[in-house]
């Protein structure tokens, strides 16, 4: 009885923490939505609207597990490009975006 009890605190966890961390990348996805759709593909598929604008989901590993960038994009994110806009965002905002932009990565290609 006791090991049943265990598993089901455990999977109630899990689907707890699953769940939070969807809601977290809803955020995230509607932010870059409102923001950065109208240039960049936010999504898994499809083409950037402005085809110089890279679609999120190529973006590097190293870029996005780096510390420094969950900083920019709080101190106030912005790219040598000149129509680009500063986007500056709360920290639970950037960690919302950063969790998104996680989930949608292409599978690294082999070398």
């Amino acid at each position: 009885m006791k090991r049943f009890l265990l598993i089901l605190t455990i999977g109630l966890l899990w689907n707890a923490f699953a769940h939070a961390r969807a809601e977290e990348q809803r955020r995230g996805k509607d932010m870059l939505q409102k923001l950065c759709a109208g240039c960049h593909a936010i999504g898994r598929t499809g083409a950037s609207p402005n085809r110089l604008a890279p679609p999120f989901r190529s973006f590097s590993e190293t870029k996005l597990y780096d510390s420094d960038f969950l900083q920019r994009l709080q101190d106030g994110y912005s790219s040598i490009h000149p129509s680009m806009p500063t986007f500056r965002f709360n920290k639970e905002d950037a960690e919302e975006v950063v969790s998104y932009l996680k989930s949608i990565q292409e599978p690294s290609k082999p070398k």
